[in-house]
């Protein structure tokens, strides 16, 4: 997924594994804001403190992994999930009469 993103000049991922949380929001298009409150309600891609100061930092592998699951999550990219292909399912306790 790294090839497909273009990030700025000042973002270079290649020869890192990790992103801090600017960085990882400009991977993923999102705000840092946004990554810190899904990261203080506990959603989002996982992170971790680094070092001393305790930087939160993303691993890039995890942000990509984290990406997968949110598509497979999406009933519009995985036709397993789309209501339209579901059987329907009858009510329980409820007769039909014709």
């Amino acid at each position: 997924m790294l090839e497909n993103v273009r990030l700025s000049p000042r973002v270079s991922p290649l020869g890192r594994g990790f992103l801090n949380v600017r960085e990882a929001a400009e991977y993923l298009g999102l705000s840092p804001a946004t990554l810190y409150v899904w990261r203080h309600r506990r959603q989002g891609p996982p992170s971790f403190r680094m070092g001393r100061s305790g930087r939160v930092m993303y691993r890039i592998e995890t942000l990509d992994e984290w990406i997968r699951e949110q598509e497979q999550a999406d009933s519009r990219s995985n036709t397993s999930l789309n209501p339209v292909n579901a059987a329907p399912k009858r009510r329980a306790g409820y007769a039909a009469t014709a």
